[in-house]
């Protein structure tokens, strides 16, 4: 009995103090606010203007979307629209890697300043936490501001922020998840790509590159996605990190001495040969390949509301307008998602669709190469559930054909892709998972325009194919994995004993609501 007397009175104090700490964070947060700002304009007077101006006269009412699936494609079209940007660069992103690509866009944004073009960019503090210094150094000048979503209060000492993530861990889990990158207000780009090595096909030794995908967006869809970046750059949750270091004051010459010194190194020069056949000439306006761009009236943004991270106005998030689209489906469904963890309400609806007769496909990461093992451990406990009931389930795990037997030569599938009956789909940051239906703001874009989905219908099938992907299915008690008929195996191929046994023992951990 003492002892059930002590541990109810230390989860009271527990309770007690982490209601203090909201309360103070609260109170300091008013207190830490930034000055409220919106999105710049379209002008006349860039190279951004010069090349889409007379392309959205020429598609009048038409917003334009091209698929962007290549890592050095898309790192090219960020960096050719910094380098072309005379007005604004808004940037809002999950992550933003302290690595050899971060840095060579954290140069790009800092010269863009210099130019006079105003920056703002907007971090989701769970992956900057611990990392501050190079985020600190760019809000220092004069023309970028840097901001953090829901950030911890606590950063220049370890106990006190672990102490401030203990008070704090319901609030701290929930995260902004989208992807902005926009310029002068004429050209955008969102998807499921962050920023860093992994993503734009740099990363060496035992990083992993991801395979992507991205929308970039030009004509009137983009008034949505600056709506959806100024909610959550003047959103409460969203701080000047300059508030959380008062009295740390990062040296500019030093920063961009460093800077200089990544671009000098001879990783990065061959990183940078490797992308500058996509440049183009003048202005680097080949890297855009806007000739790329699918025009149509049937493109829509859509996007959670930052209070989606105080798990308050449900009814505007956006699985609510989105779920119902997909669930729809009389034919097919097609998902690309590298979590998939759908929950029991998730998995009644994929079974009743496969045994109405709807071609359900789902395409996510193998054990092998999955870099959340905890994640595939709770995705392994639905796998025989959906395949009884006609699912085809898939596991990307591609083949390396410069060194087929090196796991770590493999990437990883990043993209997030919905297709509904060949006539609608889905390209954005939403996981098919609890976290990004209930925890995570996430974004992306439908559209019905048949030549886009012609294009994202491919990269599926790509995925899906057997040099990519294994598919699952029942052989009596056992589950198989094959690329082709003749080659079942009935262990997660290419993992070891004990990435199997975590993963089995997380699947069966009460956890699955918080992935």
């Amino acid at each position: 009995m003492t002892l059930l007397a002590w541990t109810l009175g230390a989860l009271a104090l527990l309770a007690l103090a982490s209601a203090l700490a909201l309360w103070s964070y609260g109170r300091f947060a008013r207190r830490a606010r930034g000055a409220p700002s919106r999105a710049l304009p379209p002008g006349a007077d860039s190279a951004l203007d010069r090349l889409l101006a007379p392309l959205e006269g020429a598609h009048m009412g038409l917003s334009g979307a091209a698929l962007m699936t290549d890592p050095l494609q898309a790192f090219a079209a960020r960096l050719a629209s910094a380098q072309m940007a005379r007005r604004s660069l808004d940037l809002l992103y999950y992550i933003w890697s302290d690595d050899r690509t971060g840095r060579l866009m954290a140069r790009a944004l800092l010269q863009a300043a210099d130019r006079g073009v105003r920056v703002r960019l907007l971090l989701d503090d769970v992956n900057v936490l611990g990392r501050d210094p190079l985020y600190l150094a760019l809000d220092r000048h004069p023309n970028i501001s840097v901001r953090l979503f829901n950030p911890i209060r606590a950063r220049d000492n370890a106990f006190r922020r672990g102490i401030d993530l203990l008070l704090n861990v319901l609030r701290y889990n929930r995260r902004m998840h989208g992807k902005i990158w926009l310029a002068d207000g004429r050209l955008a780009i969102t998807g499921g790509r962050n920023v860093g090595d992994v993503d734009f096909g740099a990363a060496q030794g035992r990083k992993r590159n991801n395979d992507d995908c991205d929308l970039m967006l030009a004509g009137p869809i983009l008034r949505a996605v600056e709506k959806s970046f100024d909610a959550h750059w003047n959103d409460g949750l969203a701080l000047p990190i300059a508030s959380l270091w008062q009295k740390r004051r990062a040296r500019m010459p030093t920063f961009r001495r460093r800077l200089e010194r990544v671009t000098n190194e001879a990783e990065t020069r061959a990183y940078l040969r490797r992308v500058a056949p996509l440049m183009g000439a003048a202005n680097h306006a080949g890297a855009l390949r806007l000739e790329a761009l699918r025009w149509s009236d049937r493109l829509e943004f859509i996007a959670d509301p930052p209070e989606k991270a105080l798990a308050t106005g449900r009814a505007a998030w956006l699985p609510e307008a989105l779920m119902p689209r997909l669930l729809g489906a009389e034919r097919r469904l097609r998902i690309m998602t590298p979590y998939f963890v759908p929950g029991q309400e998730g998995l009644a609806a994929l079974t009743d669709l496969a045994r109405a007769g709807v071609r359900v496909q789902v395409v996510t990461n193998a054990l092998a190469v999955n870099d959340h093992i905890i994640v595939h451990g709770a995705y392994r406990w639905y796998r025989r559930a959906l395949i009884e009931a006609g699912v085809q389930l898939y596991e990307f795990a591609a083949r390396s054909a410069a060194r087929p037997r090196d796991r770590q030569a493999r990437s990883m599938l990043h993209g997030k892709i919905f297709i509904v009956d060949d006539r609608l789909g889905f390209v954005g940051s939403l996981n098919f998972d609890m976290r990004s239906a209930f925890l995570n703001t996430e974004m992306g874009v439908v559209f019905d325009d048949p030549a886009l989905l012609a294009d994202v219908a491919a990269y599926m099938d790509w995925a899906t194919a057997p040099d990519q992907a294994y598919q699952l299915s029942l052989d009596g008690p056992l589950m198989g994995w094959a690329r082709e008929a003749h080659d079942l195996v009935h262990l997660e191929p290419d993992s070891g004993a004990a990435r199997r046994a975590l993963s089995f023992v997380i699947g069966h951990l009460p956890v699955h609501r918080l992935l």
